[in-house]
This record gives structure tokens, C-alpha cells and sequence, in this order.
């Protein structure tokens, strides 16, 4: 099955991809990574009668301003896998971007693409969140911050307004005895996650945590955050066993997943326990650690 006609126009400014959203109205979409569009137009699960192609515009380096690592929308997965800069000031994020898709997306998808997108499975999804990102969008008002808890509102539904486009993502630099911890379960590489979880933790100079986050994707209809009480239990522990095991029952115990043909309700909240436990247990090691070693794995001759 192939997609239905289409008109298509490639930009090369976000003002100019604004004006013709705003143009085609509420049939226009956007075009930035394509691997998950694209398919859904095949499969004529949404026909376009626009599409606005973001890829001319391209995407600056990924750059570090004071506290704050800076991604263009349009960021490659791959960018996020290989570069030096994200790797040492986001390695949640390398981390966690090896498992979407498989070579092909990761080459061609974007980071800007995957959070408009709003799969409750999303990987980057969950660590945007985990992380407290602010996603940048452009549109026919000017330009807004969105926090990442507020973007993800349903299934491919997020709060942005008609006509708004990605144009960056912020996310703090990894902060000193910060780690981090990102675990995922699937019936075979490449699918969609049955569950998946993403932390962070911050210690204390006495090795207890002074600030912890966990995050979810494939659990419910968007990408969430424990509930408050679950990881702040944590605050003040140094992420003993029992302690971590405490948390990730009480972070799931708020869950309703849905049953569907992957999985039924019950294995995801179960699953999703075991990852957020993993993933606890990452961030805490990691934090106490107190290296990178995602960063050590930079590749040969990038720059910081």
C-alpha cells in the first residue's frame, strides 16, 4: 500500500515551515525525521494533504550553554549516540537512544521528530522527562518553552498548537555525583517497548541522594513520571537494595497499563517494576562513581 497524493514544500527557515503549516491548516504535517510518519502515511493512517519537509533547515552541533545542553529538533538519533558533547553532559540520553529503532532510524530519525511524535514507547520520550527538558517550539505567536511534562498529553497528542513546530531542546548538563540508569524490555531488537525506564540520581557528598528522578514509557498513554512519593523515598538513602525495591513497587502501583497482543496490563506493571529497579540501581552506582563512563567511549576525534 503506498500513501495517497500529497502536495509537499521544503523549507528552510522554521518561520517559513510556520507560515505554510499555518497555510495547510489542520491536514499539513511535518516531515522532519519521516520513520514513523512515513510508515503511518503508507499504511494510510494519516493522509496529509501537506507536507512540510524541516530537513534543508538542518540542525547545529549540539552545544553546552552554561548549565544547559542545547539540541536542535532536528538532531539526528545518531547525533545523540556519537557526539562527544552528549555523551559527556547527557549521557542518559546516549545511553538510551541505542535503543530505538535499529540503524536506519537512528540515522534518520530526529530528536525534535520523536517528542512531537508523543509514542507512549518513546525512549526519549521517558529521559526528556527523567531529565526536566524544556522543548522550544516556534509557531504562528512566536516562540515558547514547554516544559517536557506538559508536552506529552495522550496517545501522539502533545500540547502543541496548530502550527507550531520543534525547533530545540534543552536539557541540564549532568551534574557532579549525577548518575544515570535506562533499562527497556522487548520481544525482539527494534520493536516497540514492552516497558521502559529511565532515572537519575544526585548524591550528597556523604554518598546519600539529594535528588531523584524516574520516568516510564510503554505503561501508559504517554510517557510519565513516578508519582513524587515513590522517588521521594529515595531522598536521604544511599539506594540499598531493599530501599530501591521499596520505591519501584510504590512507582508502579500507580500504573494502569493496558492490555494489548505485546503484553497483558499486569506483565507491563510487573516488567516495569524489575526496569525501574535496574535503573535505580544504575544511577545510584553511576552517581557514586562519580565518572562518565559514556563519555570515555567518545569516539576518536570529536570534540567535547
Amino acid at each position: 500500500m503506498a500513501s495517497v497524493d500529497f502536495d509537499y514544500v521544503a523549507v528552510s527557515s522554521y518561520q517559513e515551515a510556520v507560515e505554510a503549516l499555518a497555510r495547510g491548516g489542520e491536514e499539513a504535517k511535518v516531515l522532519a525525521g519521516g520513520q514513523s510518519l512515513v510508515p503511518m502515511m503508507n499504511l494510510r493512517l494519516v493522509r496529509p494533504e501537506l507536507l512540510v519537509d524541516l530537513n534543508p533547515i538542518g540542525a547545529a552541533p549540539p552545544s553546552v550553554n552554561g548549565s544547559t545542553l542545547v539540541l536542535g529538533g532536528l538532531t539526528r538519533h545518531r547525533t545523540l549516540l556519537e557526539t562527544a558533547t552528549v555523551r559527556r553532559h547527557c549521557p542518559l540520553l546516549a545511553e538510551a537512544v541505542r535503543y530505538v529503532g535499529n540503524a536506519r532510524v537512528r540515522n534518520r530519525g530526529t530528536l525534535g521528530g520523536s517528542l512531537a511524535h508523543a509514542d507512549p514507547t518513546s525512549e526519549l520520550g521517558a529521559c526528556a522527562l527523567a531529565l526536566g527538558a524544556e522543548i522550544v517550539v516556534q509557531g504562528p505567536s512566536g516562540s515558547r518553552t514547554i516544559p517536557a511534562h506538559e508536552l506529552f498529553v495522550s496517545y501522539l497528542t502533545t500540547s502543541l498548537m496548530p502550527a507550531e513546530v520543534v525547533t530545540d531542546v534543552r536539557v541540564p548538563v549532568k551534574a557532579r555525583h549525577e548518575g544515570w540508569g535506562f533499562a527497556e524490555m522487548v520481544r525482539r531488537t527494534s520493536d516497540l517497548a514492552i516497558a521502559a525506564a529511565a532515572a537519575t540520581v544526585v548524591l550528597e557528598e556523604d554518598g546519600t541522594a539529594r535528588h531523584v528522578t524516574l520516568s516510564f514509557a510503554g505503561v501508559a498513554e504517554r510517557v510519565v513520571s513516578a508519582e513524587d512519593d515513590a522517588v521521594r523515598s529515595l531522598v536521604g538513602s544511599t539506594g540499598d537494595d531493599r530501599a530501591l525495591g521499596s520505591a519501584a513497587a510504590g512507582a508502579v502501583a500507580a500504573l494502569s497499563p493496558s492490555s494489548d497482543v505485546h503484553a497483558s496490563g499486569e506483565y507491563r506493571r510487573r516488567v516495569a517494576a524489575v526496569l525501574a529497579r535496574r535503573a535505580l540501581r544504575s544511577a545510584f552506582d553511576r552517581a557514586a562513581e562519580g565518572t562518565s563512563d559514556a563519555a570515555d567511549g567518545a569516539a576518536d576525534g570529536e570534540e567535547a
